[in-house]
C-alpha cells in the first residue's frame, strides 16, 4: 500500500531498543459506536485501514465514531516494507463499493469522512475512476459531508489523479511516508520521493482551492535534517497539512524499528513545521495519516473559509 498506505501498526514483534513510557498504552473498550463501525464495514463488505493495518489508535477512533474506510479491497499490489496490509493479487473491482460506503457512512451519522485505498496497479487507471465514483456517492448521499481522501500516486499519471481530484474531495491526501534517503528502504519500487512531490504539486497546482495533505513516520533511521528537508520540499509543493508519527513494526517482514523518537522531537517538528507555513501539523508518536484529532481542526479551517 503506497500513499494510501498509514504507516499505523502496533508492535507486535520483538525489539530490542527500549520502550518509552508513551508506548504503554491501554486499549480502549469496545463500546457501542466501536461496535457499530465493525458491524457496519462487515455487512457491507467494506475494508478498514483501522484494521488492516492494525492501527493503535483503532479504540480511540472507532470509539468515537471515526473510521477510515479502505476502498478497492484488502490486497495491494505494491510491497512497501514498513505497512501491514495484505499485498498480492487483488480481487476484481467490486461495482457495489460506492453506494455501499455512502450506505455506511450514511447510517454512522459521519460529518468529516476519511477513505483511503490499496495501490491497484493492476487496474489501467489504478482505480482512480473507481475511487472518484465512490466520492461522488459520498456527496450526493450526504451533501454536507467534508470528504477526506488519501489515495494512490497513480504511478505519476496526472490523468488518473486529475479524476479523483474531480470528484471534488475537501482535502487531497497523499503521503510521502520517509526522507528521501530511505525511499527504497521503506517504499515499493514504484513508489518514489519525487513522484510523490509531483502528484502534491500538480494537485495544487491545477487547483489552489484544494487542500493538500501528507505525512512522515520516524524511527527508521532519518536524521533530524532530513526530516527537515522533507519538511520543506512538502510546503514547497503547496502543501497544507502535515502529521508526523512514530513507525512501529507490525511483524518479522516488515523493517525494525531504528529508534523511538523522543516526545520533545515531535514537539520540535510540530513547531518547525508551523513556522514553515503549515496551515496544521499533528506531530507525536501515536499520531497517523488519518489522525481524527486533526480532523476538528481542518473541519474547521475548511467551514470558516467556505464562509468567505
Amino acid at each position: 500500500m503506497s500513499c494510501s498506505s498509514c504507516p499505523a501498526m502496533i508492535q507486535l514483534v520483538p525489539n530490542r531498543l527500549s520502550k518509552p513510557d508513551w508506548f504503554k498504552r491501554k486499549a480502549s473498550p469496545a463500546n457501542e459506536k466501536y461496535l457499530k463501525i465493525r458491524e457496519t464495514a462487515r455487512t457491507l463488505k467494506l475494508a478498514t485501514v483501522c484494521e488492516e493495518a492494525m492501527c493503535p489508535n483503532i479504540g480511540e477512533c472507532w470509539g468515537g465514531g471515526t473510521a477510515t474506510f479502505m476502498l478497492m479491497g484488502d490486497t495491494c499490489t505494491r510491497a512497501c516494507r514498513f505497512c501491514h496490509v495484505n499485498h498480492g493479487k487483488p480481487q476484481p473491482l467490486d461495482p457495489d463499493e460506492p453506494q455501499n460506503l455512502a450506505t455506511a457512512i450514511g447510517r454512522l451519522g459521519i460529518d468529516y469522512a476519511v477513505i483511503t485505498c490499496v495501490d491497484r496497479d493492476d487496474v489501467p487507471d489504478g482505480g482512480a475512476a473507481h475511487f472518484a465514483q465512490c466520492i461522488r456517492y459520498l456527496r450526493a448521499n450526504s451533501p454536507k459531508i467534508i470528504v477526506e481522501v488519501l489515495v494512490s500516486d497513480f504511478q505519476g499519471n496526472t490523468e488518473s489523479t486529475q479524476k479523483v481530484m474531480d470528484a471534488k474531495p475537501h482535502v487531497y491526501g497523499h503521503n510521502i511516508e520517509t526522507v528521501e534517503r530511505l525511499q527504497s528502504y521503506a517504499r515499493d519500487h514504484r513508489a518514489g520521493y519525487k513522484q510523490s512531490l509531483g502528484v502534491l504539486e500538480y494537485v495544487k497546482k491545477t487547483d489552489p482551492s484544494m487542500y493538500t495533505k501528507s505525512s512522515i513516520m520516524i524511527g527508521l533511521g532519518e536524521k533530524p535534517e532530513e526530516v527537515a528537508q522533507a519538511m520543506r520540499d512538502l510546503h514547497s509543493v503547496g502543501v497544507d497539512f502535515l502529521t508526523v508519527g512514530q513507525y512501529l513494526r507490525a511483524t518479522s517482514w516488515n523493517l525494525k524499528v531504528t529508534e523511538y523518537v523522543p516526545l520533545e522531537q515531535f514537539k520540535k517538528y510540530e513547531t518547525d513545521g508551523l513556522a514553515l507555513g503549515f496551515k496544521y501539523v499533528a506531530s507525536g508518536p501515536y499520531v497517523r495519516s488519518s489522525y481524527k484529532a486533526g480532523e476538528l481542526f481542518i473541519k474547521n479551517v475548511i467551514q470558516s473559509n467556505a464562509t468567505h
